[in-house]
């Protein structure tokens, strides 16, 4: 009774457990969700911004939020590509590795640009524009490599398979197309019983009436007297009269 009892404890316990387990992740996953639609709302909010002052604000500002909106799209996508295609192949990684290094120069610049946004001596910040937008377009040119190498390594790997495809649907449709013409045995028609008769007797049209007259006994055109036959619903034939 109490090995029973004590697996019956075991077993609520084991339930419990995992219970705990199963609502610890799908909290983990619910709350990784909404940080990720929250950063993703941000991001937007951010960039519809910084594409406000590039037309409001001309002049050192307005160039400066068009650095950030640059710098922010070129690794932003340059990001989604690395990540979307090391799935599917490994040796991506090292790009990856590479990328996430020259995150963190984007970074520092975007957090540089983004304090001088609230700069009040022009004149500082149009003498710091040059090294700022060169610094930009370094950054942005490697994430631009990184970005294309990968799309066309992607692209390469497809066409690759498609021209392996290729070739060997052609082969399969010319295997296909590959028949051989052997001669067929002649039809035969259907045997008729009387022409082969016929033909066993050396005979192939049908008997004229000659023939059959030849073959059959003559009968007497006409019959002979006292000879012709006499039916039952005939009179007898009375004797003449002597007197």
């Amino acid at each position: 009774m109490e090995a029973v009892i004590t697996v019956i404890a075991l077993l609520f316990l084991l339930f419990v457990v995992l219970g705990v387990y199963a609502t610890v992740k799908v909290v983990g996953a619910a709350k990784r969700g909404v940080d990720r639609t929250i950063s993703q709302a941000r991001r937007t909010v951010e960039d519809t911004t910084l594409r406000a002052k590039t037309l409001a604000q001309p002049g050192p500002l307005g160039e400066i939020a068009q650095l950030r909106l640059q710098l922010r799209t070129s690794m932003r996508a340059t990001q989604d590509a690395l990540h979307a295609g090391v799935a599917e192949d490994e040796s991506l990684k090292e790009s990856l590795g590479l990328f996430e290094r020259l995150s963190v120069h984007g970074h520092e610049l975007d957090d540089e640009l983004k304090r001088l946004e609230t700069e009040p001596d022009r004149g500082a910040l149009v003498s710091r524009l040059p090294g700022l937008r060169e610094r930009t377009e370094r950054i942005t040119q490697s994430a631009d490599a990184l970005r294309w190498a990968a799309r066309d390594r992607a692209h390469r790997f497809a066409d690759d398979e498609l021209d392996a495809l290729s070739a060997q649907i052609d082969v399969e449709a010319g295997a296909l197309r590959h028949w051989t013409t052997e001669p067929k045995p002649a039809a035969s028609w259907p045997e008729a019983p009387a022409a082969d008769a016929a033909a066993s007797d050396g005979q192939t049209w049908p008997d004229s009436a000659e023939s059959r007259t030849t073959e059959e006994p003559t009968r007497p055109a006409i019959t002979p007297p006292g000879t012709r036959p006499t039916y039952p619903w005939q009179k007898k034939p009375r004797p003449e009269s002597t007197t």
